[in-house]
């Protein structure tokens, strides 16, 4: 356990001299992407009030950010696999760092928008070639158990970035979090021109070979399987998470001073799921492991519509539930991805990519549908319910395609 906390050794085949990826660089590299998103909820009130816009304008900054993580992961998997992991993550990171600027100076709610889309589109190389250089150096239960621990780290920002982003919002103004981000992208592209080494091969692939791999793998019924299930049972929770301030202002009428505190609870069980992963996984198949996990989560769901529909939610259910939910999340979201990803080991990079474009394709068009009508709470009960039910099927088409051939690396 220890040493999986500290290193990641490079496979054999890996040209060039053995050499160790430290695993909280990934973690930190991860952390860019979904930080961004997280931190900012607190303060979509105060933002709305301080730009004069209306509520629903400002969570179309969380629905824009997530659609530029699905754009961006389209691009970095197959760039990362003819360029290198290296220099496509530091460039994302460069560009992460300065729409971060950009959105600090922002002075009307379109301007933040645009700065939230290349924002996204800088934080997405974290989460793409992060796992990209996990996947480089394991076969599929060992990868699984590292992206668990990988997120396992990950996850504890995301926990206690509402509870940041309320009091940056609260003792110095919104604007404050992103120099928060900022100083985190900067940290970032700092680490990986110093630390990082060149985890893929560099092969020289024409746009003709990169575009025949991508419709390949959408012509893949188990790719597209693992991919549509894993964005509907892990990116649903962003459509409850742009919902929440407004459920829990007003519809459950606590201030909002209490919104990060909650949301650091209910994001705090994708970190306890991805930490009984990293301890169960071994002891089951993977299929069946990522079939239960995500059971629990169509089951957390279904409690959480029933109390609203019933007229019984308070903050102790919602909370309680979204809990449960999230350990369904934390546990399903590794095994996705790495099923996913094994479908093609010799495009490792765009298989990432990809998936990591259906994924936030998913959430993004999910936290739209959240946005819709004048019921918070019912439209993200029925979201996280539907979004539930298409991943159990989505799975349960990717395993029957899958049968008759070999077992994963």
């Amino acid at each position: 356990m220890n040493r999986l906390l500290t290193e990641l050794p490079i496979s054999s085949d890996i040209e060039g001299p053995r050499r160790h990826v430290p695993l909280w660089m990934l973690a930190l590299f991860t952390l860019s992407g979904t930080l961004g998103m997280h931190i900012f909820v607190p303060a979509l009130p105060s933002a709305a009030a301080g730009l004069h816009s209306s509520p629903g304008a400002l969570q179309l900054t969380i629905s824009i950010y997530i659609a530029g993580l699905a754009i961006g992961q389209l691009v970095y998997g197959p760039v990362s696999d003819r360029f290198g992991r290296r220099p496509t993550l530091i460039g994302g990171l460069v560009l992460f760092t300065i729409s971060g600027l950009a959105a600090l100076l922002a002075q009307s709610v379109d301007a933040l928008i645009v700065s939230r889309l290349f924002q996204a589109l800088g934080g997405c190389a974290g989460l793409i070639l992060a796992r990209a250089i996990v996947r480089d150096t394991a076969a599929a239960h060992e990868a699984t158990r590292r992206l668990a621990l990988m997120n396992l780290m990950a996850t504890a920002g995301p926990g206690v970035a509402p509870l940041v982003g309320g009091a940056l919002a609260g003792l110095f103004g919104w604007r404050s979090i992103f120099v928060a981000l900022c100083a985190l992208g900067a940290l970032n592209s700092l680490c990986a021109w110093l630390l990082l080494p060149e985890t893929g091969k560099r092969v020289s692939i024409s746009s003709a070979v990169l575009a025949r791999n991508t419709r390949q793998l959408l012509a893949s019924p188990a790719f597209l399987g693992y991919a549509i299930g894993g964005g509907c049972a892990t990116t649903s929770l962003y459509a409850f998470i742009a919902c929440a301030p407004f459920i829990v202002v007003d519809q459950l009428h606590r201030p909002e001073g209490e919104i990060g505190l909650y949301l650091a609870l209910l994001v705090s069980g994708i970190w306890l799921g991805s930490m009984l992963t990293s301890h169960l996984v071994d002891r089951f198949a993977l299929k069946t492991f990522l079939v239960a996990a995500n059971a629990v989560s169509v089951a957390a769901a279904f409690g959480f519509l029933a109390a609203v529909l019933t007229g019984h939610l308070t903050v102790a259910l919602m909370v309680g539930l979204m809990l449960i939910y999230n350990v369904g999340v934390g546990c399903a979201g590794p095994a996705a991805l790495v099923q996913s990803m094994s479908v093609n080991r010799h495009v490792l990079g765009s298989a990432s990519g990809l998936y990591g474009f259906i994924q936030m394709a998913v959430g993004a068009a999910l936290t739209a549908l959240a946005g819709l009508g004048r019921d918070p709470a019912l439209a993200a009960g029925v979201v996280l319910v539907l979004a539930g039910i298409v991943a159990q099927a989505s799975f349960w088409i990717a395993i029957r395609h899958e049968a008759g051939a070999p077992p994963a690396e």
